[in-house]
């Protein structure tokens, strides 16, 4: 993919909802793990075990290409929105 705004590489794994990967549930959640650098594209609900999936970096991207206006955001941070298309909110995450 040209211009890959990712700090991690096309082919990475990601996680996600089983319904987001399989569903065309909507990405609402996009989180940049600060321990391993990884990423998470949820909706806004806390992901259950059961419903996680992992999914190529690209593949996100190809489900959602909004993603990209958060791929700048540093690891240990999160963005989030209400809606497909609505503004991102972006801060560093408090567990």
């Amino acid at each position: 993919m040209e211009d890959w705004p990712f700090d991690q590489p096309e082919n990475c794994a990601a996680v996600t909802n089983k319904d987001i990967a399989f569903e065309g549930a909507p990405i609402l959640h996009v989180c940049h793990d600060e321990d391993d650098h990884g990423w998470q594209f949820l909706g806004l609900e806390d992901a259950q075990e059961e419903n996680i999936s992992l999914i190529a970096m690209s593949q996100v991207v190809k489900l959602d290409p909004s993603v990209k206006e958060v791929a700048h955001i540093p690891p240990g941070w999160h963005a989030w929105r209400q809606h497909v298309g609505g503004p991102w909110e972006i801060e560093k995450y408090e567990e």
